[in-house]
């Protein structure tokens, strides 16, 4: 039996406290928040690094599971009603099936619907088995969850993982989107992109978005969903608020 097979049998303790910050993913076309990523941080807001750099070969399986039980029982506490998105780490997934078990458990204990449950690939983690990698895509479709493939265009995550699995989401990587609006390999790379994953009925997510003129060119390249600061910086134990003035 793999050793993270035992270990979700074993029940072992993490060994030190995460908490989550929620940041929100908004719609242009509706003009709505279209969901909510759950962002790691320590008990009392530490950073993300802070938390990371704890994170071993030997309580990497344990951080996986305790970072999607605490995501989906902070996101009920705080009564979110739209997507919720959760980092997770396929490096850490032995079986699909087997460590999937506890984010079932988690949906059902705090009552939120598997089905606004969306599992992305965590912003720089190598995938070390790009096969390993789509069949947890595929078995967690399966299962009724959403998919996303995050940080495109960064590297880890290109145009060959895309040509064998089709996610509902890909998220363009930030180092694109910074000051698309004033170059034009990013520009024509962007629209490549988007006309791919419109082919592939695949919907474009730009992330990192710090300003109007950002926002307008992806906009305009038909890019409807958002996230950055422009929009709402992540909320430590809370529901961020859009800033008004990021819509216009």
């Amino acid at each position: 039996m793999p050793a993270g097979c035992q270990k979700c049998k074993d029940g072992q303790q993490l060994g030190f406290d995460i908490a989550f910050a929620y940041q929100p993913i908004v719609d242009m076309h509706t003009r709505a928040i279209y969901a909510h990523e759950a962002l790691v941080r320590g008990p009392n807001g530490e950073s993300a690094f802070s938390v990371l750099s704890q994170v071993t070969d030997a309580n990497r399986y344990l951080f996986d599971q305790a970072c999607r039980v605490e995501a989906i029982r902070g996101a009920a506490e705080l009564g979110l009603k739209e997507l919720l998105s959760i980092n997770f780490l396929p490096n850490a997934v032995y079986q699909p099936a087997a460590c999937i078990r506890s984010t079932f458990e988690a949906a059902r204990r705090y009552q939120f619907p598997i089905e606004r449950i969306i599992f992305e690939v965590t912003e720089g983690e190598r995938v070390q088995d790009r096969p390993h990698l789509v069949n947890i895509f595929r078995e967690y479709s399966r299962f009724g969850f959403r998919t996303a493939i995050d940080d495109f265009g960064a590297g880890y995550a290109g145009l060959n993982l895309l040509a064998e699995y089709q996610p509902d989401i890909i998220k363009i990587d930030m180092e694109l989107v910074r000051d698309i609006d004033t170059s034009k390999p990013k520009q024509a790379i962007v629209h490549g992109i988007v006309a791919i994953c419109r082919a592939l009925d695949v919907r474009v997510l730009a992330e990192g978005i710090e300003t109007k003129a950002e926002r307008d060119f992806l906009r305009d390249a038909g890019i409807a969903l958002m996230q950055g600061y422009l929009f709402c910086k992540p909320a430590f134990r809370a529901i961020g608020v859009i800033d008004p003035s990021a819509w216009d």
